[in-house]
């Protein structure tokens, strides 16, 4: 909570109101020598203006004030030397990545694809393949002699062919032998992005032309599209499959009496512990992971879960291909709307295929907007460093002739040398690439390696294409220094210095006073009748249980107590015309009747240290950093340009 507390006034994402006026940077006070800006000063104000309730600290003077303490605070971190923690660098570099990857991809690509997806969620297409393997980077000659194959096998499913008999004769698929083809029901990042693509883009009955993937070509006929049915969670019985008719009987036998031992009103969860020869599921009364179509191996078991309509339905006893099967739908899923599964989705498209769609674009984003200046000379001289042991990962990274070598140059200021990218080229020998001849093998190396630069060139120069992006790391930064310097220095002392909090109480505790208290059973009921029960009750000497069990009856609660010793004006005690020993009049708040059993009284008295300690502990901390403060403009030397701030004053009012 201290961490949010001080980050919040000065660590925030949005920028300054666009009609803002511009203030010009001057050097507005130095804290050794080192200078502070007006330019900061005034962003930070602006944005901390509706979020400060304190008006004093809208006041220019006072908030110059906070924030030359702040600034001294960040100093004696940096003069700790704080910002060379592993832990904060690490906080620091992880912020930063989590920050720059608006600014890294390309946002529009992204939206696209994530509204693709989306739409294509909401439906389920039953689809088979046919598939005809070629290599990724195999040669020209033989990806048409693959796609050549394809065409031929699609004119036969054209002219009136089965696709089925199609798939078991021609489909390189080791799959499909078994299931012809048939790749059951799915819905998006199901399959590779391409195969999905061809899956939704082609209409109910028809075969796609040759898609490629990484696999090969395939040819996709859509056998039909229904809308999703989003997840299921449920439990299931199962007897599997006997081995033999004996086997098989007892099996069918078993499932049977189960299921007339959830008619009769047996636990569904103990039956299946006891009777289960699903042993991943029985010990969790059978409860399996939520799942959707197509995600396990058994349609007939995804089609009798999805058709359960209400919560707790049992189906009937059914034969799938692993054993007899009961279902009890535990939980249906529906399709979440966009906004609920946006940043799911945004994860997910940039761990598949659709990636690459976001890498290009900003690849081709940065070759337009940074100038690359190849140095034809150690290009070619770089080509001659490779041989064909690459595509068996034997090959050696040799020594560059002249380690000094620029092979490009970035925008006129980046020179990128001949051994990065020879480096480069050894580390992608696991990536078995497999493109030939030798020449276009490296043109590909050589265009990712530039594209590669191009990218850590513009992350590594954000501050300076988007000053937004550089205030807010500054902020973070010092931030995270901030709270380091403050758990060092204010924080565990506060708890850990208990004679010091101990001498604070004892110079503050007139600020932790009880007020009149009473121990006291408070009796409250919706009903004035069984109140005035109670009441006599207790003029009787009976108990709060015996009261609660003489009223409170037939499954019904009429009267409630609450014990305890409670403050007078506290929420949980009605207001009385007296608080004295003894039993109360009845009194009435809103809809509820009370009547008060007070034991024992207590005049207003000094709270202990032991009932206000974290209050106490809190007040000290405040304590502590005010005066530290203090320790700290003596420990600085700290300069305010006056004229200069009468004019920022000037400006912002």
């Amino acid at each position: 909570m201290k961490f949010k507390a001080v980050l919040l006034g000065l660590i925030l994402a949005s920028g300054v109101a666009a009609n803002a006026q511009e203030i010009k940077k001057e050097v507005l006070f130095t804290i050794d020598d080192k200078p502070y800006y007006t330019d900061e000063f005034a962003r930070v104000y602006r944005k901390n203006l509706d979020l400060v309730k304190d008006d004093s600290q809208k006041d220019l003077n006072q908030y110059l004030d906070l924030f030359i303490g702040y600034k001294l605070k960040v100093a004696k971190a940096n003069k700790l030397g704080l910002q060379n923690g592993v832990a904060y660098q690490n906080e620091l570099k992880s912020y930063r990545t989590q920050l720059s990857r608006n600014y890294t991809s390309d946002t529009k690509v992204t939206k696209e694809l994530i509204n693709e997806a989306y739409e294509r969620s909401l439906k389920e297409v039953k689809a088979s393949h046919i598939l005809f393997n070629v290599d990724e980077n195999a040669a020209p000659a033989d990806t048409l002699k693959a796609y050549n194959q394809a065409m031929d096998v699609r004119k036969k499913a054209l002219a009136g062919e089965n696709f089925e008999t199609l798939a078991t004769q021609y489909s390189q698929d080791p799959s499909a032998k078994e299931n012809k083809g048939n790749l059951g029901w799915f819905s998006v990042f199901r399959m590779v992005y391409p195969f999905e693509s061809a899956a939704f883009k082609t209409s109910k009955g028809s075969i796609s032309l040759p898609v490629r993937t990484r696999f090969g070509y395939h040819l996709v006929k859509v056998n039909d599209v229904r809308d999703n049915r989003g997840q299921v969670t449920v439990a299931h019985i199962m007897t599997l499959n006997g081995q033999n008719p004996v086997e098989a009987e007892t099996a069918k036998k078993t499932i049977d009496e189960v299921y007339k031992k959830l008619k009769q009103g047996e636990s569904f969860e103990a039956l299946a512990q006891q009777f289960s020869q699903d042993k991943s599921s029985s010990g969790k009364g059978g409860a399996l992971q939520r799942f959707g179509s197509g995600e396990l191996s058994s349609e007939i078991f995804e089609n009798t879960a999805f058709s359960l309509k209400d919560k707790e339905q049992i189906s009937e006893p059914f034969q799938s291909e692993f054993g007899w099967h009961i279902i009890k739908l535990l939980e249906k899923h529906p399709v979440k709307p966009i906004e609920e599964v946006e940043a799911e989705f945004d994860s997910r498209i940039r761990k598949d295929d659709r990636s690459k769609l976001i890498s290009k674009s900003l690849n081709d984003k940065l070759r337009a907007k940074y100038k690359v200046e190849q140095n034809k000379k150690a290009y070619n001289t770089c080509l001659l460093y490779l041989n064909d042991k690459f595509y068996t990962q034997e090959w050696e990274m040799p020594g560059v002739k002249d380690p000094q070598e620029v092979l490009f140059t970035i925008n006129k200021d980046q020179k990128v040398k001949s051994t990065a990218f020879v480096t480069y080229m050894s580390n992608q020998q696991k990536a078995n690439l497999n493109i030939k001849p030798l020449g276009k093998l490296y043109e590909r190396l050589y265009n990712d390696f530039v594209d590669a630069k191009l990218a850590e060139y513009y992350d590594n120069n954000l501050e300076k294409e988007f000053p937004e992006f550089g205030h807010v790391m500054d902020e973070y930064r010092d931030g995270l220094l901030l709270f380091d310097l403050m758990e060092k220095e204010i924080w565990q002392k506060a708890k850990t210095d208990s004679l010091g909090l101990q001498q604070f109480y004892d110079l503050n505790k007139t600020k932790y006073q009880w007020k009149e208290r009473v121990k006291a059973n408070v009796f409250s009921s919706t009903k004035e009748d069984i109140i005035k029960k109670a009441q006599k009750f207790l003029k009787k000497g009976k108990s709060a249980d015996y009261i609660k069990e003489q009223l409170n009856k037939n499954n019904k609660v009429e009267v409630m107590t609450n014990g305890g010793t409670f403050e007078v004006g506290s929420e949980n005690l009605p207001k009385l015309n007296e608080y004295k020993k003894g039993i109360s009049d009845i009194v009435k708040v809103g809809d509820y009747y009370y009547v008060v059993q007070i034991d024992e009284t207590f005049a207003p008295a000094v709270k202990t240290l032991d009932e206000v300690r974290g209050r106490v502990i809190n007040d000290y901390q405040q304590y502590l950093e005010q005066h530290w403060v203090e320790e700290l403009k003596k420990e600085f030397s700290i300069k305010v340009n006056d004229a200069t701030f009468a004019k920022v004053k000037n400006e912002l009012k």
